[in-house]
């Protein structure tokens, strides 16, 4: 396929990496072009906008940082959605709000073109190895026409619902995440303290009812000191703001995901906003007036 990918982060760079190794055509857009160095060496091309870039693409694929941001490279005046043609696709992996998603849905509709919310869990390292798990609102017509791209990138692809259930699923895979990286976090404070060695620690409880996915793969990353994202902080808080959002729209009271977004605020106050999701033990410690 012809593919427009907009976005080159940290996981944006590795999906359109599997894009072009799986044979497809790439044309790129990204805010900073040195960070598509890689995959323009690798042959794709560079467009100087997102309308370029979708101006003879059969599918375009965004992985952006904000909602404004998908707001602007899709339904901006320089969005793609501006030169993209009849029967074509527009898949959305941003984590972002379940009202835009309706209304890039509804502004596509108008123009002939398929777009999903598809917005991913599995951090770097899901992107690097393609086994993300993606979750997917819009048609069925859409998702169908979308799983070669999908499943490029990802191990468990799942069609959720019609428009906005994409991104809805993963509010609700964010909440459970936060309340599980305290929990990491606060353990492992805990065995330090307690005079036990934290990787012993992990040998004996990695395997038993405390697994996860941030226990296996982030735990030891703090071990190791580092902070390195796979996932950025000031995004996570951005996914933890719109879960509130949500939340309050549908009448619940979560205690726990409150409460994490507190905290997380509390890692970007100490200057954390660009490191990984696991610098929170920063600040439980400073909090605990203990080293991390």
């Amino acid at each position: 396929m012809q593919i427009a990918w907009i976005g080159t982060g940290v996981m944006g760079s590795a999906m359109a990496d599997h894009l072009l190794t799986a044979g497809h055509e790439l044309t790129l857009y990204s805010r900073t072009q040195s960070k598509a160095a890689k995959l323009l060496q690798c042959g794709a091309h560079w467009a100087a906008s997102p309308r370029a870039a979708a101006a003879a693409a059969d599918s375009v694929g965004i992985m952006v940082g904000f909602p404004e941001d998908v707001e602007t490279v899709v339904l901006g005046t320089e969005g793609a959605l501006q030169a993209m043609h009849p029967g074509t696709l527009l898949v959305d992996f941003t984590t972002s709000r379940p009202s835009l998603a309706i209304r890039i849905a509804n502004a596509a509709a108008e123009r002939g073109v398929l777009a999903l919310d598809a917005p991913v869990s599995g951090g770097d390292i899901g992107a690097r190895e393609a086994r993300l798990s993606i979750m997917v609102g819009g048609t069925k017509d859409a998702f169908e026409k979308a799983l070669p791209m999908l499943n490029c990138l990802g191990k468990t692809v799942v069609h959720q619902g019609p428009a906005g259930s994409g991104q809805h699923a993963k509010m609700v895979n964010q909440i459970m995440i936060a309340a599980n990286m305290m929990g990491v976090c606060e353990g492992l404070l805990y065995a330090r303290q307690a005079g036990l060695d934290p990787a012993k620690v992990l040998a004996s409880i990695g395997g038993g009812a405390a697994a996860s996915w941030s226990l296996t793969n982030l735990y030891p990353r703090i071990l190791a000191g580092n902070y390195q994202p796979g996932f950025y902080v000031e995004h996570f808080i951005k996914d933890l703001q719109i879960a509130l959002e949500e939340a309050t729209r549908l009448n619940l009271k979560l205690p726990g995901l409150a409460l994490a977004h507190q905290l997380y605020e509390a890692v970007r106050a100490g200057g954390g906003a660009r490191l990984g999701t696991q610098a929170l033990i920063l600040a439980l410690a400073r909090l605990n007036n203990i080293a991390s």
